[in-house]
């Protein structure tokens, strides 16, 4: 009877040992895609974050890329524990797991809460930031973001073209007759700005506000989504640890 139990438990042990090598190769995979969607909000997504007030946007894709790099490393070592049957080093699988579920979490909040505050901030800030920033001195980043919004999603000032008569460029006379930058034109050539007609330049309703904001909300349910998915995966990760180590213990005993 006595052979039996061991028997029993040495096939349940192996049993979770291929399980959680299996889910430590899937979550490798994981983290290499949660680093990679950080990665892609910062390099390719984040013309536009010179234009945003708040730092959250940011956070977030920070957050991502770290617990994505930590993920691909806790991977690694989960594996090493895994088939080394170290309890020392599934403890600290364990407590890396949780740290990357906490980070992940949190990045999925932040991505939620700035998800409800966007249109508030940029309602306050955006025009304020195109009247005061444009064509200034040392505000190069605002101007080249302000101009690739306007011709990528085809709009023309905040909330309207007329947002650009408190412009201080235009109004400084550095605007050499323009009324709205170039790149409001729907055919881009110098000076084409200094004539404000719906057949020449983007009359959108709800002006560039809208479509940045349906932009960054869309990029921020994909963050949020990669960010609680991953963690809500890594649950059955500590629970597998858990069941080893446990495995392991009585093992030894």
């Amino acid at each position: 009877m006595g052979e039996f139990n061991e028997k029993k438990t040495t096939c349940g042990t192996v049993c979770l040992k291929y399980l959680l090598f299996t889910y430590n190769c899937c979550f490798w995979l994981a983290g290499l895609a949660v680093m990679a969607v950080g990665i892609w909000t910062l390099a390719l997504k984040s013309d536009y974050i010179s234009l945003l007030a708040s730092g959250t946007y940011l956070a977030t894709a920070y957050i991502l890329v770290v617990a994505g790099a930590v993920v691909m490393v806790t991977g690694v070592l989960g594996c090493c524990a895994t088939f080394k049957e170290r309890r020392n080093l599934l403890r600290l699988y364990f407590i890396l797991l949780l740290i990357i579920f906490l980070l992940e979490i949190i990045a999925g909040v932040l991505a939620y809460v700035y998800y409800q505050q966007l249109n508030t901030e940029l309602k306050e800030n955006l025009k304020d930031t195109m009247a005061k920033r444009y064509h200034q001195p040392g505000h190069e980043a605002v101007t080249s973001a302000v101009d690739q919004l306007q011709q990528e999603f085809h709009c023309c000032g905040s909330n309207n073209s007329r947002d650009w008569r408190d412009s201080e460029w235009i109004r400084s006379g550095e605007a050499g007759g323009r009324v709205v930058p170039d790149s409001c034109c729907k055919t881009v050539v110098a000076g084409c700005g200094q004539r404000d007609h719906a057949s020449n330049i983007y009359k959108v309703e709800g002006g560039c506000i809208t479509k940045l904001e349906t932009f960054i909300q869309e990029h921020l349910r994909v963050i949020g989504a990669v960010g609680t998915g991953i963690a809500c995966v890594q649950v059955f990760g500590m629970i597998f640890t858990c069941c080893l180590y446990r495995s392991l213990k009585l093992e030894h005993y």
